[in-house]
């Protein structure tokens, strides 16, 4: 074959970015917006040695999947790859996804992962659900400031007013700032030239408090005319702090180290509630008032908080679950960010100790204790792969020279660790620790099956059985899906 030779093929799968994925003449074929079950005419655009990528000329008989996308921009944006497909087909392909990751990667045989395999977790309404934005500003080819999301593989911005996958509050506050730029003739970022004001606007929104936070990352130490900014924001209901955020560095990295807070708090609030976790999660939308068992977060423009807040309470109401906790517990919550785990299960344990690499997600971890009234939790700045060993060798010696407390006693053979890693996953060093410490159970909470699947082989090597797995569709018409496994030591 050779490049814009056109043939036909069905498509049987597909890739880690949505693309699809179909076998002609020995060879494999990444086309992007053919789904499963599509049958298409393609054109070869590249052509590797075992496998080549191609686009959709023709769609000769479209997939019984395939459903009318309600985003006009879903082709073009690199936001919702998998939107074409219906809803109920992305829950399946993402249980099979995980599901796939555990055998071909972990190893563990088909009977296993099926016995405790729970059915993934989808949401009742997969739209409106995304708590922050972040939306690139630029200017288009008639002058005109044009903010949205960047095309698939570019820096290309689409123009997009209401992204259906945030909340509705996110237009009228672009539609004011590009009228106050507009008005005061305020630049928008070049990252060719890399001169240009406004770079990014980004958006937060309390689910529960209905708290809006607005930030703009600007390339500059100040914006002008902010009164007249301040006086468009304020007015929009709900808003409750306004902010600067410097980037003045020639990254694609989009928060600088210093943030202003130039109105109202520097931070909003919001809620996280325990949920039932019986198998009725399935789609159940369920209201919450507020409750004991209510967790309250202050999220400042830093702050890692997870974006889909109806599913991150199911999942981390199941990563508790999963722990087991009657009250008597010692546990190990790694990489906590801002504690929206560790907080959970200081409820129902004894003594939880966090720990995260960014400073600022632990000074935030520790005003949410604070927060809540939550005086058994203690968080540690550090990567987990090096404050645990350390601390578990330390302790270790303080045990064998007999100066270790209860509770460091305690630490170091703690009753639970919860992990819930960046992509990479968990890093060897901790994991081999974690073994060393042998807690009776673990809790891996993942945003990638594939490498949850290598590191559930080194934990069950070393000594564990999974007891439960469970995937949440965190991310609905995108290829993410988070998962929840439990382990008991054998």
């Amino acid at each position: 074959m050779k490049k814009n030779d056109i043939f036909e093929l069905e498509i049987t799968d597909m890739g880690v970015d949505g693309e699809g994925i179909g076998h002609f003449d020995g060879m494999t074929f990444f086309i992007k917006d053919a789904l499963i079950g599509d049958v298409i005419r393609a054109r070869v655009t590249k052509l590797k040695k075992n496998y080549g990528y191609a686009r959709v000329e023709e769609i000769i008989s479209p997939s019984t999947f395939r459903v009318e996308a309600k985003c006009p921009h879903h082709r073009r944006c690199g936001g919702c790859q998998i939107q074409a497909l219906s809803y109920q087909k992305q829950l399946e392909f993402k249980q099979q996804k995980v599901r796939g990751n555990l055998i071909r990667i972990g190893g563990f045989s088909e009977t296993e992962v099926d016995e405790k395999m729970l059915p993934v977790v989808g949401m009742e309404e997969p739209f409106r659900y995304r708590n922050k934005a972040q939306f690139p500003v630029g200017i288009d080819k008639e002058g005109n400031v044009v903010t949205g999301f960047y095309a698939a593989r570019t820096h290309s911005i689409i123009p997009v007013e209401d992204c259906l996958l945030g909340v509705e509050e996110n237009a009228p506050i672009l539609a004011e700032i590009k009228d106050w730029m507009t008005e005061n003739v305020v630049s928008a970022y070049d990252e060719n030239s890399g001169k240009g004001l406004l770079r990014h606007v980004l958006v937060r929104f309390g689910f529960t408090t209905k708290e809006i936070m607005v930030c703009l990352i600007i390339n500059g130490k100040k914006v002008p005319a902010q009164n007249d900014l301040i006086k468009r924001l304020e007015k929009i209901e709900g808003m409750t702090s306004i902010s600067i955020n410097i980037n003045t560095k020639n990254t694609n990295v989009i928060l600088g180290d210093t943030t202003e807070c130039i109105w109202g708090q520097a931070f909003i609030t919001d809620y996280i509630h325990l949920r039932n976790t019986n198998d009725e999660l399935v789609g159940k939308k369920e209201e919450y008032t507020l409750s004991d068992t209510a967790v309250a977060y202050r999220i400042s423009p830093q702050s890692f908080y997870q974006v889909n807040p109806v599913q991150t309470e199911k999942l981390y109401s199941t990563a508790l679950d999963y722990a087991c906790l009657t009250g008597n517990e010692y546990v190990w919550d790694l990489y906590c960010g801002i504690g929206t785990i560790s907080l959970f299960l200081a409820q129902k344990a004894k003594m939880v100790y966090g720990v995260e690499i960014v400073p600022q997600a632990i000074e935030d971890a520790k005003n949410n204790a604070k927060l809540n009234g939550i005086e058994n939790a203690e968080f540690f700045v550090g990567k987990a792969e090096v404050v645990l060993p350390e601390f578990y060798e330390n302790l270790k010696s303080d045990v064998a020279a007999g100066k270790a407390s209860e509770d460091a006693n305690a630490m170091l053979t703690p009753d639970v660790i919860v992990v819930d890693p960046p992509r990479k996953g968990c890093d060897e060093a901790c994991l081999d620790t974690m073994l060393k410490m042998q807690p009776k159970r673990i809790v891996y909470v993942s945003c990638d099956s594939a490498t949850l699947a290598r590191d559930l082989r080194l934990l069950c090597d070393g000594g564990y059985e999974i007891e439960k797995i469970r995937a949440f569709d965190q991310f609905a018409h995108t290829m993410h899906v988070e998962t929840t496994v439990a382990l008991t030591r054998k």
